[in-house]
């Protein structure tokens, strides 16, 4: 049975609506500074407490099966209407350094209820076609990552206000517009009772394992060059005496990734999502080996490269889901999706915390180096022979 034209879009827009709250409080991270104290490391705990916050909804959801024993859309909208909540508390006129990491941690928390679940209602819909329709999903999740900065750029963001009331008020709106038009799916099957072991057993599936070994590389890489690129584009201003917008470069950076999700997903449909995942994280490898020497780069060639590997660096993303969803018992797509993004957002954390500690050891160009493991990990396991 052929879903409804409106059912894909509608997810779409939910998605991305939601998804702006992840780097709002990165987007003025500047303002933060000012209401915290803190200095430079801010940028660190800032993006590792969503991430831990993340990992521990994840767990949660994943050990008692949320996504696939209760309805996902009732699941998505309890998690978009708490987590714009806790967004909100960057509001407060003074903040605490724990009052911040705890709002952070809780929209993290929250977050694990709107991405994984929105794949897991997707996979509902679309039993074919899964490849194209995770490639517009994450490619929306990418843009409402990127949108924060967008709205910083522009001159009504530079009240940081803004940018809180507005990724608040996205969220509600996304979460309610999915729960109202988008019902359970017709290739949903719920699982009737709590498993413990489910995670475990997934794992003994080959195909599922390298699916998830794959995109734990594709996750050490990913959220560290996002984090980082507000810094990079700064130490290239200073080397050079160029003036690119920060917010502006940033919001282009991540939102070519969505593009390129969204033009993965479709290629995907020709060549199969391990080919289109093996392309992008060789391409994403390489300029992490090249990386200190883009900023010797002319500014126009610096920035194409850069957004190049924003490109890269987030096209393999739905295509690992798709292979991890498409590698997993049927009653446990949710449950399979919900581990291994926290598994994978784990990762993420200790690639962060790993480049706050190198950025103070060594010149920025030099950092990202360190972010090749991830591609060459991914590329082992897409090529490994079977046994």
């Amino acid at each position: 049975m052929k879903p409804k034209p409106h059912i894909l879009p509608l997810i779409i827009l939910s998605q991305f609506a939601c998804t702006c709250l992840w780097f709002a409080g990165n987007a003025i991270v500047d303002q933060l500074t000012a209401k915290t104290g803190l200095g430079a490391e801010i940028i660190g705990y800032v993006l590792s407490s969503v991430q831990l916050g993340f990992i521990t909804g994840t767990l949660v959801f994943a050990f008692l099966m949320i996504a696939d024993r209760f309805s996902p859309s009732v699941v998505f909208l309890v998690c978009a209407l708490l987590g714009a909540c806790c967004n909100l508390v960057l509001l407060f006129e003074t903040l605490s350094k724990w009052e911040l990491l705890s709002a952070r941690f809780g929209t993290g928390f929250f977050l694990a209820g709107i991405y994984p679940v929105g794949m897991k209602i997707a996979a509902d819909y679309y039993e074919k076609g899964l490849g194209r329709a995770l490639g517009y999903l994450v490619g929306a999740l990418v843009l409402g990552t990127a949108f924060p900065y967008l709205v910083k750029a522009m001159a009504w963001g530079t009240d940081d206000t803004m940018v809180i009331k507005t990724t608040s008020t996205l969220a509600l709106i996304g979460g309610l517009s999915l729960w109202l038009l988008v019902p359970n799916g017709p290739f949903r099957k719920p699982s009737k009772k709590l498993e413990l072991q489910a995670g475990p057993r997934l794992f003994k599936v080959t195909g599922f394992r390298r699916a998830a070994l794959g995109y734990f590389g594709h996750m050490w890489e990913l959220y560290a060059f996002w984090a980082f690129t507000p810094l990079a584009l700064q130490t290239f201003n200073s080397l050079h005496g160029a003036q690119f917008s920060v917010p502006l470069g940033v919001f282009t950076v991540i939102a070519m990734g969505g593009v390129s999700c969204m033009l993965g997903g479709l290629l995907s449909q020709r060549f199969g999502s391990a080919k289109v995942a093996m392309i992008s994280l060789s391409v994403s490898g390489f300029f992490c080996l090249v990386s200190p020497l883009l900023f010797q780069l002319h500014p126009i060639v610096f920035i194409g490269c850069w957004c190049l590997w924003g490109m890269a660096v987030t096209a393999d993303s739905p295509q690992f889901s798709t292979l991890v969803a498409t590698n997993a018992p049927i009653e446990q797509k949710g449950t399979a999706l919900t581990l291994v993004n926290c598994i994978g957002f784990a990762i993420s954390i200790v690639s962060i915390q790993l480049l706050s500690f190198l950025v103070l050891e060594f010149d920025t160009p030099y950092i990202f180096l360190i972010l090749a493991l991830g591609p060459l990990t991914g590329l082992w396991q897409l090529t490994r022979k079977n046994h």
